[in-house]
């Protein structure tokens, strides 16, 4: 509020001065036209003057007047000689139009403001920008503060519950927190707390999530910073915020620093194209220093996020600057039903929507994807004023998401609906006779996006990896669109240009990256397809010769024709199926997959009733695993409930015998039984 309150009367006292500029310089004249001394003698002369004023002014006189004709008003200045004075005052006192007025003398104030006024916007001015160059900071030299941010307990804390998904990274970020609240355990077997952990993965995944987590648990400070506010446009300011960086938090330690996008200012050193020394790298190099340099930073844990790992410098990932890396990676099938639990959690979802069903449907999606996923339903089943989120709203929004939304009102011919039809078709039946190929979700010939339509290809299940013939079943399926306009038409078209790229990088990877050719054999070939780094990866040679180039462009072709054979006898051998779902397309343009199912096993669409029984059966099924997944749930608690009280007992026991072994400091010795050993001893020796 107070600073609200000081822009205000700055701004107020910049409208006054800028109000008071206009009234000191304006001219209350400023409409009269400048007359030259022959013009206005000339008009003196022929009396063609109504009235005019003469008064001194700065050496001169000023003399301003209206004509009669004309009807405007002069103004001009003659020399204040006394000649020229008195013929002018003759004359004008001879045709009685003349008024003469004593020198006018200046306010004391207003030649104080004129005098003030340019210092003061000079003043402004240069506060303005020295204000603006040091990022809003009230002090002069802060250019080199660092800009980290410390965790507010007020805030909204992020808690480890509130992280699905991931339970092995929080598994080993839970070991910091430990460590920081209870280091003697620890300590007591001679482990060492981590100096820095590097979160990997993916974008969306949720690697900054699990920071904010870390702060919400640790109880210690937590200082956070992007990796982009330690560069400036000033040489130095970035190692100088490094140094503050660590200065505060020493001054706090035991303490946890995050930098997020660390490869900001992490990349590696002297990858530039010209070789060059810049400022990131003076920044880099300090960071080093801090984290495993002669210093000492006991107790501070620096965490950082990124998603391009093999950009960063080698001397930053090396064990005593980040001894342990966690890959954040996209979660599986149960890690995406956790994560849409967690995120379902204020959106009222109807009976039929099933948090499983939908992790099923969205492989590869990250948690970021999700929560989008889940908002987009929400925001579909309010444009449509339903109270509740229905599974019919989740199923548009996948739509909306991996392709777009839906282009109804695009108009396209007879021929073009009929092209994508059975071009779609294609996919479905190659989808549905080979085991290993992507199995067809949905297929529809509404517009969306770019796509004139699409059919939604998922893998039956999470993989891994994929063996030769499961990629050759993946690629025969990409191709099926293609065939199935060839068998047809007996032409193609454009429309299967992606499925083409996608087969192609496949076919590549089979030869290149997974040694899967038997001509050239189990040998890698060029990098492993990531993104160029600028100056690192311009400069990389093709590791392989012109020859072996040719052969791998020979394998690719021959991969891409046996895939494409084999689409074409799979499309001939089930031609009606093929034709039953292209017309079925036709007429109701989306099918799922229980109607694609019916149509190749049964030859028709699904009746009612058999919908109404086959959801039954899916729902006793829902209830069956969640029945399942709680007895489990419950049988996995008793079981650690059973072993702590194990421990427990053997805990009480040790420390019962403990007791009991211990002797009894009350009691004191009898003298004289201590005084017949010794001689039963020398008896003994006697003997």
């Amino acid at each position: 509020m107070n600073r609200i309150i000081r822009n205000v009367v700055l701004y107020l006292f910049i409208f006054i001065v800028l109000i008071g500029i206009i009234s000191v310089f304006s001219n209350q004249n400023n409409q009269a036209e400048e007359y030259k001394v022959s013009d206005f003698v000339h008009a003196l002369d022929n009396k063609q003057i109504e009235s005019m004023e003469m008064r001194p002014s700065n050496g001169v006189m000023r003399i301003v007047g209206e004509l009669k004709e004309e009807d405007k008003t002069f103004i001009t200045h003659i020399p204040n000689s006394p000649a020229i004075v008195e013929d002018v005052t003759n004359k004008g006192m001879e045709q009685d139009i003349l008024t003469t007025l004593e020198e006018e003398r200046p306010n004391g104030w207003v030649t104080f403001l004129t005098t003030m006024i340019p210092f003061v916007i000079i003043f402004i001015l240069f506060f303005f920008l020295l204000n603006q160059a040091q990022g809003g900071g009230s002090r002069v030299m802060n250019f080199g503060k660092s800009k980290a941010k410390m965790y507010s307990e007020d805030k909204k804390k992020v808690r480890f519950r509130d992280v699905a998904g991931a339970d092995e990274e929080k598994q080993e970020l839970v070991e910091v927190v430990d460590f920081l609240k209870d280091p003697r355990k620890f300590a007591a077997i001679g482990a060492t707390i981590p100096k820095g952990v590097l979160l990997v993965g993916p974008p969306g995944t949720g690697k900054t999530l699990l920071a904010r987590a870390v702060a919400g648990e640790a109880g210690v400070p937590f200082f956070s910073i992007s990796g982009s506010d330690f560069v400036e446009m000033f040489v130095g300011v970035g190692a100088s915020r490094v140094r503050d960086l660590f200065e505060n938090a020493k001054k706090n330690a035991p303490c946890i620093i995050f930098i997020d996008e660390i490869d900001a200012v992490g990349r590696q050193r002297g990858a530039g194209v010209g070789g060059g020394h810049d400022e990131r790298e003076q920044t880099l190099n300090q960071l080093l220093v801090e984290m495993d340099g002669f210093g000492e930073n006991e107790g501070i844990i620096i965490i950082a996020a990124t998603n391009r790992p093999d950009i960063l410098d080698p001397a930053l990932l090396r064990p005593g600057r980040f001894d342990r890396q966690i890959t954040v990676d996209r979660p599986d099938l149960r890690g995406r039903e956790d994560v849409l639990k967690v995120h379902a959690r204020n959106k009222p979802l109807a009976n039929d929507v099933s948090l499983k069903t939908i992790a099923m449907r969205t492989p590869g999606f990250s948690g970021a994807d999700l929560e989008n996923l889940l908002n987009e339903a929400a925001l579909v089943a309010a444009r449509a004023d339903k109270k509740q989120i229905e599974m019919i709203d989740v199923d548009e929004a996948i739509d909306r998401v991996i392709a777009g939304p839906a282009k109804k009102s695009r108009v396209i011919s007879e021929k073009e609906r009929n092209i994508v039809a059975y071009h779609e078709s294609g996919h479905t039946v190659i989808g549905m006779v080979l085991d290993d190929a992507d199995m067809v979700h949905k297929v529809t010939i509404v517009p969306r996006g770019q796509a004139g339509g699409y059919a939604v290809m998922l893998p039956r299940e999470d993989r891994y990896f994929m063996t030769k013939p499961e990629l050759f079943d993946k690629i025969t399926g990409l191709l099926g669109g293609r065939v199935a306009e060839e068998i047809i038409f007996g032409e193609v078209s454009t429309g299967a240009h992606n499925d083409f790229q996608r087969a192609t990088g496949i076919a590549r990877k089979m030869i290149m990256e997974y040694g899967m050719s038997d001509k050239i054999g189990p040998l890698q070939f060029g990098s492993s397809g990531g993104q160029v780094f600028l100056g690192r990866d311009m400069q990389s040679e093709q590791n392989y010769s012109d020859a072996i180039a040719y052969e791998i462009d020979q394998e690719m072709q021959n991969f891409i024709e046996y895939c494409y054979k084999r689409a074409k006898d799979i499309l001939n051998e089930n031609r009606d199926k093929l034709e039953l779902i292209a017309k079925t397309l036709l007429e109701i343009e989306t099918l799922d997959a229980k109607q694609i199912k019916s149509l190749f096993e049964k030859g028709r669409l699904p009746t009612p009733e058999e919908l109404e029984e086959e959801a039954r059966l899916e729902k006793e099924k829902a209830e069956k695993e969640r029945q399942e997944a709680k007895a489990r749930a419950e049988a996995e608690s008793a079981k650690v409930e059973r072993e702590n009280d194990e421990v427990r007992v053997n805990i009480q026991s040790k420390q019962e015998d403990v007791q009991t072994n211990a002797p009894d400091s009350s009691e004191e010795p009898n003298p004289s039984e201590a005084e017949k050993e010794p001689e039963n001893e020398e008896e003994k020796k006697n003997d």
